[in-house]
């Protein structure tokens, strides 16, 4: 049996706050084979985004292990990972994070330039292929700010695509989309799990996970498997919570003013 493509031992990140040190991932391990399609779930706060910046080499762990194919990303030098990422890892971030300078088809070749892979001529004939496969080549030579934030997202992905890495990460990358452009975001996620590539998400929509093969939750700085139907069901506790609260302090507003009118009003009887 080969060995997982991402292995995860112990992973800590701890950081310091002037309130003390807040521990937001508690030694989490974790393996993922070549060819997975995991959707991370788990409430705001919890530490999604911080533990795909562990595993991407973006910020480093307090403590613990992190080996992405044959990389060990911890003790690879920071300027190292940075070409090490642009070659391996397809990063869709929610706020699309396209430069807004450069053309549709440039931000698309950039990583390409960035990284030296392919020839200068393949580069764009692969860029062009790229945005014609997601269905936007006739956006090619507009601006980002001309376009949707499907249209955008579909860039973000061909970028994200651009080098052909073995894996791909999201970061919450349907946060500003309608239903359709999420639907069909996930939708490319799983050709690309088809295609072979080890895909990676985090999201707060349970109703895209439903297709998703695995779903994994973090919560109090570790992950466990889960199903579609507990996360389901522990999302809308969740909410149910929040609305609880905000009741609750909109109830003490409430109360404060009536309190402090009745008391100067005993205070000039």
């Amino acid at each position: 049996m080969s060995e997982p493509f991402v292995q995860i031992r112990n992973l800590v990140k701890t950081f310091n706050t002037p309130a003390g040190p807040l521990n937001v991932l508690r030694g989490i391990d974790l393996n993922i084979n070549r060819g997975d399609f995991i959707a991370l779930v788990g409430p705001s706060g919890s530490g999604k985004t911080t533990f795909l910046n562990m595993v991407t080499g973006i910020d480093a762990p307090t403590d613990g292990a992190i080996q992405v194919d044959s990389t060990d990303v911890v003790k690879t030098p920071q300027h190292q990972l940075t070409r090490w990422r642009g070659r391996n890892i397809g990063i869709v971030f929610q706020f699309f994070q396209l430069l807004p300078t450069l053309t549709v088809f440039q931000n698309v070749k950039m990583p390409m330039d960035f990284c030296n892979v392919y020839e200068p001529k393949e580069r764009k004939d692969r860029a062009m292929t790229l945005l014609d496969r997601l269905g936007i080549a006739d956006q090619a030579y507009k601006t980002p700010d001309m376009l949707s934030g499907g249209q955008q997202q579909r860039v973000a992905i061909a970028r994200a695509l651009a080098n052909d890495p073995p894996m791909i990460i999201g970061d919450e990358p349907t946060g500003n989309l309608d239903r359709m452009s999420a639907a069909n975001v996930f939708s490319i996620f799983h050709e690309m799990r088809d295609q072979g590539r080890t895909v990676l998400v985090v999201t707060h929509d349970r109703e895209l996970v439903h297709d998703v093969p695995q779903i994994m939750i973090l919560t109090d700085g570790l992950i466990e498997a889960t199903t579609f139907e507990a996360a389901a069901k522990r999302r809308s506790q969740e909410l149910q919570s929040v609305k609880r609260k905000t009741q609750e302090r909109r109830a003490i507003k409430t109360e404060s003013p009536e309190r402090d009118a009745a008391q100067s009003s005993q205070h000039l009887s």
